[in-house]
């Protein structure tokens, strides 16, 4: 009965953490949508040519206004560079993809505090200047060009390309058509579709940590009381969960909450937070992307940056006093309350029923146009843009990411056989 009492326990707590975020959510996912559909970026790829200080911030600001999916953003920067774009732009514009979309800090104001969401993009910022003054040092021209060859030579078996065949209406004329607020209401969906698993794992394991896991657990992982060096443990050990939770983008907003909670280090939620990009299945990602020696380089520079960002920002706030204190036991109050968060939550359930009606009915309100759906993981992708394509019996399917379509390719194999 013990058992039984601490999973219900642990499970309100899931609950009441996904309550407390979940207008936050429905707003992001719905700004986010809005911004893919009507913000142009038909010269990202020209724009990303270089890695000067102008082309890193081109970078950033088409990050921020794309997916927040890290599979999404891995497969789109590897598009961009195979097209063209430089490899640190590439790798830029995937981490503020991840990292500094705005639906991110809405989550972290609201779960963990407005310090945690302000940490989030000044770390960002610190992180990408880390990082392109790394990259000239430690990616090779060789690595970097031979990669770039080996991913042509896909594409060019593959036959898929550029078409160029989708021309999109002024992005002005769209945002007064409501067949392009359908189009920002189907991404704003396919965005819930392909996150919502990590969330729920999200929710899920910070309920469990927060209720179930006793101090001494995270006594053992997390050093106190050894200065510098108990920060410098924090923020390495950061990632490390990162890497073998699984868990990436918004879903690892309730994680840190949990880590927090457990006694982690101010950098070291940072550092956690900035490796949604080195979970296990994103590395093997990379490596089929880019091969095995770039792809060692890449997560040792980005494991690098986060922990050493992690620190900076740690001394940062700090120094400016804005560090809140720990706070133990329950991340939030598992009660339902007649408060700001449930009227905010019963208003954006509407907005959300909304979106919902108008993604269902997206052709019939005139959107759709040079959209297609990710059979895989529901992706609205671009067909004259997308990252992977597969032609089954006549028919093309296109697909977010090269795992998408190998996962989809799969499945059809096993089905015929």
């Amino acid at each position: 009965m013990h058992i039984l009492a601490l999973i219900g326990q642990s499970l309100l707590e899931s609950l009441a953490m996904f309550w407390a975020t979940l207008w936050a959510l429905v707003l992001g996912f719905a700004l986010s949508g809005a911004v893919q559909a009507f913000v142009p970026r038909e010269r990202m790829q020209e724009a990303l040519g270089a890695d000067d200080v102008q082309s890193l911030g081109r970078a950033t600001f088409f990050g921020m206004i794309s997916s927040s999916c890290s599979y999404a953003a891995s497969a789109l920067a590897k598009s961009l560079f195979q097209g063209g774009a430089n490899f640190t732009a590439a790798m830029v514009f995937m981490f503020a993809s991840t990292n500094l979309v705005l639906e991110l800090g809405i989550v972290l104001w609201v779960l963990m505090g407005w310090h945690f969401a302000l940490s989030e993009f000044v770390g960002g910022g610190v992180m990408i200047v880390l990082f392109a003054l790394l990259a000239r040092w430690m990616f090779p021209r060789r690595l970097v060009e031979a990669a770039r060859a080996r991913l042509q030579a896909g594409q060019a078996e593959s036959g898929h390309g550029e078409s160029g065949e989708h021309k999109k209406t002024a992005w002005t004329k769209r945002l007064g058509s409501i067949a392009g607020w359908a189009d920002a209401a189907s991404y704003a969906l396919a965005d819930i579709t392909m996150l919502y698993k990590e969330m729920i794992i999200g929710f899920l394991v910070a309920g469990f940590l927060a209720t179930v896991v006793p101090d001494a657990v995270w006594s053992s992982i997390f050093l106190t009381g050894h200065g510098f060096w108990t920060l410098l443990e924090n923020v390495l050990v950061g990632p490390l969960i990162a890497i073998i939770s699984f868990v990436c983008s918004v879903g690892n907003v309730p994680l840190a909450a949990a880590l927090w909670s457990g006694g982690i280090s101010f950098g070291g939620v940072a550092s956690f937070i900035f490796a949604d990009l080195i979970t296990l299945p994103l590395i093997l990602i990379y490596r089929k992307f880019y091969g095995t020696h770039l792809t060692v380089r890449l997560v040792a520079v980005l494991w690098l940056v986060m922990s050493a960002t992690g620190l900076i920002v740690e001394y940062l706030f700090a120094g400016l006093g804005l560090i809140p204190a720990h706070q133990t036991g329950p991340i939030v109050g598992a009660s339902f309350e007649w408060n700001y968060t449930t009227f905010l939550n019963i208003a954006f359930l509407i907005v959300f029923a909304v979106l919902f009606w108008m993604s269902r009915n997206q052709k019939r309100l005139g959107g759709g146009i040079g959209y297609a759906t990710d059979p895989v993981c529901g992706m609205q992708v671009e067909m004259d843009k997308a990252p992977a394509t597969l032609t089954v019996n006549g028919q093309t399917y296109y697909f977010c990411s090269d795992a998408c379509r190998d996962h989809f390719d799969a499945d059809k194999a096993g089905a015929s056989s």
